[in-house]
């Protein structure tokens, strides 16, 4: 199985477009020990011809153009793509935004959640995709999936599983309380398999994810590879750096660092490869060589950038 990022950072992108924060602006300026990630996304294969994309961000179409292995055929014709599938864990904005950039009726799946294909339903700009021709594939809970394309079975196996999140911000109803109408399903995880039994070769893809509680711990054991919510360092960096007013529980994302942060739950699990994804930019770890990227590095996890490559 092989796994490419093509986009490592939260919401907005690292630099974001109006954040004049330290981090951005060292990344802006070509600071050594920076480079700039796009926003959250990875692609997959089993054979390393037919992909499909986990997650469509608003910058998909600069992130195929510099995957070529996303790039349509020269033997195939005029208009063609290897791009099959697209799986979504959540209805944010910078996991569906890029859909648009899939348009040109081109046949493809997309799978979600009924909780997010009722967004894409309920927005008549995802109607450029037109479901005749991009079908649209209901996940439920704990069963596993085979991944279809144009062309048949793509080879690999997908099991959806409820993680704590939150429901996107624009779909926030302040008046359904603490939770702004978060149900089950606006948030999910990924267990993503090439086969069956003890020979499959697995990756969980979890970008999203307020808190690591016992079911998730139980069900990533042993796994050949994690990809988690790496959004922020510790709970209230965006009002420490001045840039927002909102914690990260109150977006959704468990911190990296603390009692209850991710480093601690992870420490005792079992699994060959942990990174994280999905990473704000006012996270210290973006950073190469700075204490916070050495203290989880230490921890055995590795950060992810565009284009980074894992082979299971």
């Amino acid at each position: 199985m092989k796994i490419k990022v093509l986009g490592a950072a939260a919401g907005g992108g690292f630099p974001q477009w109006n954040c004049n924060a330290r981090l951005s602006r060292a990344v802006r300026s070509g600071g050594p020990g920076f480079r700039a990630r796009t926003q959250s996304s990875i692609a997959v294969s089993a054979d390393g011809s037919r992909w499909t994309i986990f997650n469509a961000s608003p910058d998909l179409r600069r992130q195929i153009e510099l995957t070529p292995e996303l790039h349509p055929r020269l033997d195939e014709g005029v208009r063609n793509s290897p791009i099959e599938a697209v799986v979504l864990t959540n209805a944010d904005v910078d996991h569906i935004a890029g859909l648009i950039n899939l348009r040109e009726s081109e046949p493809f799946s997309i799978y979600a959640h009924e909780r997010v294909l009722a967004v894409l339903a309920s927005n008549s700009i995802f109607n450029v995709l037109n479901p005749e021709i991009v079908k649209r594939e209901p996940l439920g809970f704990l069963s596993e999936v085979p991944l279809s394309g144009p062309e048949g079975p793509l080879g690999l196996t997908i099991e959806a599983f409820p993680v704590p999140g939150k429901i996107a911000l624009f779909l926030e109803d302040a008046e359904r309380g603490d939770g702004f109408g978060t149900e089950e399903g606006d948030t999910i995880g990924l267990k993503i398999s090439d086969g069956q039994g003890e020979q499959a070769r697995t990756c969980y893809y979890i970008p999203g994810c307020a808190k690591v509680d016992a079911a998730i711990l139980d069900r990533v054991e042993g796994a050949g590879c994690l990809l988690f919510d790496g959004t922020v360092l510790t709970d209230g960096e965006m009002l420490d750096a001045g840039v927002g007013v909102k914690t990260g529980q109150r977006m959704g994302h468990i911190a990296i660092a603390g009692r209850e942060g991710s480093l601690e739950a992870f420490k005792n699990s079992r699994i060959g490869q942990k990174f994280f994804i999905h990473i704000n930019n006012t996270n210290p770890i973006l950073e190469d060589g700075s204490e916070a990227e050495r203290h989880v590095g230490a921890a055995g996890w590795g950060i992810s950038y565009d284009g980074m490559e894992i082979e299971l």
